[in-house]
């Protein structure tokens, strides 16, 4: 993929993210300074997903753990474990802030 395709596919998660969170309901504050989004849970604790340019993924560092996703078969999938990146963001956001939260589908 190029960097402006990359850059195309984060804006467009990124997006998406802010709008999953406005739909989902949960009380999370959400923040975007450039490439970093910073989801703030209601007991102070964060998740942060943020875009690396020069590996072309998009990272998500949160309680449980750090998780890298590349661009796969037209989703962000983990390089680890192949799971699509707002089914693992509900799971990490549900386990970390203690209430089921479910974010958007793939696309």
């Amino acid at each position: 993929m190029t960097d402006s395709e990359f850059l195309e596919r984060t804006e467009a998660a990124f997006r998406r993210l802010e709008s999953a969170i406005d739909t989902a309901g949960a009380d999370i504050e959400l923040t975007r300074t450039g490439n970093v989004v910073t989801l703030e849970l209601p007991d102070g604790s964060r998740v942060v997903v943020n875009s690396q340019g020069p590996m072309q993924q998009i990272w998500v560092a949160a309680r449980l753990g750090a998780h890298h996703y590349a661009w796969v078969e037209g989703a962000w999938r983990d390089t680890r474990d192949g799971s699509e990146l707002f089914a693992a963001l509900s799971r990490i956001l549900s386990a970390q802030g203690g209430a089921a939260i479910v974010l958007g589908g793939a696309h």
